[in-house]
């Protein structure tokens, strides 16, 4: 059983998608249906940077999502594959929703450019921080994050593997935490170069205009279960849609789970559609028996039709 996942934040590179547009129609279709959509040349953007613009959320958000629907257009066209569930990381759980019938193209890169906005905006920079806490386990980690908070958020934002979660909150509480962990010996705990604190509870304010945003934005049934970040369990109602991405903004992503759920159901291959391989590699951490690919250049493609 097959399933297509989707990248978030952190994959984007100046670069990306322009082998798939330079030599296929499919891509270069999606690359001018977001700049018709934003009204600006995103597509300028992801082929050519500069780097310090595509990292602005508000610019990465729609990039990512525009680079991997291209990737899956190419590869619907190519291979004719159908993934029996579909997923993906934070962000990237909007282009399992496009994968799946259940949001427009257009109306999903316009909102994630606002979600990109609304997250930015939520927490003035340099007062939010993320870090990785590698090697320690979640219960573990709780009681560092309650010792750390001191009367400020500090909480897991990111569930992605085994021995590998994100904490996010407050500069100072997400601080404290980095060094509780090592006063208990967890070494490799560090802070991430992000813009803001995501999933986590002062996101709240962003989680609020999105909500708006989405209730003016039509969405269908999913044709294929997508595994939502919020429970990690498939879900094919059309009208829990908004909920779940509305709530996502400040819970956990729980990829972990998630690529279990879908083992548990029956998944033996995973194809990551989109730039980088963050998630085959992390999908390689959680289970050792699954085929695991990835998609974001032409050569990538022959390995599908083999």
């Amino acid at each position: 059983m097959l399933a297509f996942i989707f990248p978030g934040q952190g994959s984007q590179f100046a670069g990306m998608g322009k082998d798939l547009a330079d030599n296929f129609v499919a891509a270069r279709q999606v690359f001018a249906e977001a700049n018709d959509a934003l009204g600006f040349d995103l597509t300028k953007l992801c082929f050519e940077g500069p780097e310090e613009d595509l990292k602005l959320t508000a610019n990465t958000q729609p990039a990512i999502l525009t680079a991997s629907i291209a990737a899956l257009r190419v590869v619907q066209a190519e291979t004719g594959l159908q993934p029996a569930f579909t997923a993906g990381h934070s962000l990237g759980e909007y282009s399992a929703l496009v994968c799946a019938g259940a949001l427009g193209f257009a109306d999903a890169v316009r909102t994630v450019r606002q979600r990109g906005t609304f997250m930015q905006e939520a927490v003035p920079v340099g007062t939010g921080a993320m870090a990785a806490m590698l090697g320690i386990e979640r219960d573990e980690l709780a009681a560092i994050c309650a010792e750390a908070a001191q009367g400020e958020v500090v909480s897991p934002a990111n569930f992605n593997s085994p021995g590998q979660i994100v904490i996010a909150g407050a500069a100072g509480a997400v601080a404290r935490a980095i060094e509780i962990a090592k006063g208990r010996g967890y070494r490799k705990a560090m802070l991430l170069p992000v813009s803001a604190p995501f999933h986590c509870a002062l996101m709240q304010p962003a989680a609020e205009r999105l909500r708006t945003v989405l209730d003016g934005v039509a969405v269908s049934a999913p044709q294929m279960p997508v595994i939502s970040n919020v429970e990690a369990q498939p879900n094919s109602d059309g009208n829990r849609v908004r909920e779940l991405l509305v709530t996502q903004v400040c819970a956990p992503v729980r990829w972990d789970e998630s690529v279990e759920k879908m083992v548990v159901l029956g998944v033996t291959r995973f194809i990551e559609i989109g730039p980088g391989k963050v998630l085959s590699g992390l999908v390689k951490r959680i289970t050792k028996d699954a085929e695991v690919t990835n998609v974001e250049i032409p050569a990538n493609l022959d390995i599908l039709k083999q």
